[in-house]
């Protein structure tokens, strides 16, 4: 399944996964526990996801993992309760907000490294609205999924803000930076 597209159903599995560990948050405090048996091998397969939520187009909580460390359907289930109670920069949502959460999940292709000469070449070997990436240097780590291209579609602004979230100057540059591209199935 790493190349393959999941199938309507599957994606539609995964929103009402999704939206039911949400619920079960409100009521148990806890993600929605997943029988994998009750799914296809392909939501049985281990796979890194992120999901994001939004209220009224705006940003409301995203929590994901770059490593596939579960069952996708159990990743979803954790994801989306972690998003809508423990994103620290959010308060957890309420009962009252439930219904006009808008849920996005997203499935990572394993990360490439990339081999640059400069943050001139980096920059332009960029894909945007294509590429999430992994940013490294030191103890310093960051991501942006490809779906930030929506609100930062230049490629240096990108970047820069992606030093940011790091935790280093956007002007910092280094010949240690370490960059991993990667590709999402987002839905």
């Amino acid at each position: 399944m790493s190349n393959s597209m999941l199938s309507e159903h599957q994606k539609q599995q995964l929103h009402s996964i999704a939206k039911k560990s949400i619920a079960n948050g409100l009521t148990e405090n806890k993600p929605l526990a997943i029988e994998l048996a009750n799914y296809d091998d392909e939501l049985q397969t281990q796979r890194a996801t992120f999901v994001t939520l939004h209220k009224h187009t705006q940003l409301r909580g995203c929590i994901g993992s770059l490593e596939p460390i579960r069952p996708l359907a159990e990743d979803v289930a954790y994801h989306a309760f972690a998003a809508a109670f423990s994103d620290h920069r959010f308060p957890p949502v309420t009962a009252n907000e439930v219904d006009q959460l808008d849920i996005h999940i997203s499935i990572l292709a394993p990360p490439v490294t990339m081999t640059f000469t400069s943050e001139d070449d980096l920059v332009s070997q960029l894909r945007p609205g294509i590429d999430g990436l992994i940013m490294e240097e030191g103890q310093q780590r960051g991501t942006f999924l490809p779906s930030v291209w929506d609100s930062i579609t230049d490629r240096r602004e990108f970047l820069n803000h992606l030093k940011q979230k790091s935790g280093l100057p956007e002007d910092y540059w280094s010949d240690t930076i370490k960059i991993q591209r990667y590709t999402v199935e987002e839905f």
